[in-house]
Formats: structure tokens, sequence, C-alpha cells
């Protein structure tokens, strides 16, 4: 009923698929939240932020998580989202970096309103919805428009349907997508 993010399900090609992460460090204070779900991009520094890029984006990955000493208790959390300006040194995110994973999304119109696209949208090309995530889930609410597009510089490629997402009219409303071809960070030749 609504965009819940990226979620890595598989590897494309038939690589075995173990759901592994890396640690990626986030920035003490990184003003923006992070939830689970939305697609992070590596900055200068070493840090990870949330890529706010919609028809342009650098990934590195997409975020799962999180855990940092809290600046109140002094206690270690583990959690499901990064809380804006939160300051702990020792902040970590748990990152699906692998640029051969695939991942479920949901297709919306515009905002948060999920709408369905036809199998004839396989292997066109889309952009990033970025909503704002939920504080009470931890969740993201980003999603994909997809135009059917061949536009290269976009940073989703569509290569499925969810088949068990189909409406009356015959439409999906939930795609297995993947990086574009030099998108992901650890492809592109230019760096940070």
């Amino acid at each position: 009923s609504a965009p819940y993010g990226l979620r890595p399900i598989n590897l494309i090609g038939g690589q075995v698929f173990a759901g592994s992460t890396r640690q990626m460090f986030i920035a003490s204070g990184e003003g923006t939240s992070i939830f689970y779900g939305d697609v992070v991009k590596l900055v200068a520094g070493g840090t990870i932020r949330k890529d706010v890029g919609t028809d342009a984006a650098t990934p590195v990955g997409v975020f799962l998580g999180c855990s940092y000493t809290s600046p109140s208790t002094n206690q270690k959390i583990f959690a499901q989202y990064w809380p804006a300006s939160t300051v702990a040194a020792d902040a970590t995110g748990y990152v699906s970096d692998d640029p051969d994973t695939l991942f479920k999304v949901a297709i919306v119109s515009g905002t948060t309103t999920i709408t369905g696209k036809t199998i004839a949208v396989i292997g066109s090309n889309a952009v990033l919805v970025q909503n704002a995530g939920s504080t009470t889930t931890g969740d993201s609410a980003v999603g994909i428009i997809a135009p059917d597009a061949t536009t290269s510089t976009f940073p989703i490629r569509i290569v499925d349907v969810v088949a068990e997402t189909t409406n009356a009219s015959g439409s999906y409303t939930e795609v297995i997508v993947k990086w574009n071809q030099g998108m992901h960070m650890y492809l592109n030749p230019t760096g940070i």
C-alpha cells in the first residue's frame, strides 16, 4: 500500500546470495536521517550519506540499519534507521553494497501513491522517488517512477516484475531492479 525503499533479494545471473552487508562509517552529527531501504552514497571523508538523487545518483548501496553509542545513555544502540544529527563517534551503517544485487521496489506515480506497469517495463531505466521515511518503523519510503525510458543516466534498470503484485488490469506494482551500468560507486571510474 506504500513504498518501502529497496530490499535486497538476490544477485544477478544466479550468483550465490548470502545477504551480506558491509559496515560503513556514518559521520557524527550527520544531518540527514537514513532509513532502512534508502539509497546511500560514499562521500569525501569515507562516510556514507543518504543519496537524494532521483534521475542521477551515485549509490554505494542500500542502507539496512546501523549501530552507534547513544549520546544520552552511553549504551550501544542497534537501530533500523539513523536519526538525523545524532552525535556518535562510532556510528556505522550496514549497507548492501554488492553492485550485482537485485532489489525489490514499489512503483509510484510521483510521491507515495502506488501505481502499476505492464511487463513491457522490463529492460527499461527508472528514476528514484525520494519520499521521507518513517521514524516509527524506521523504514524508507523510496520508490521508483518507471517511465519506460532508455535514458542511460537513470540510476535504476528494471530486470523483472514481481508476479504476485499483478492487479486486475494486468499491471504490476512491484519490480526487481539493479543499478544501471556505471552508476554504482564501485563501477564508476570517476570516484568521489
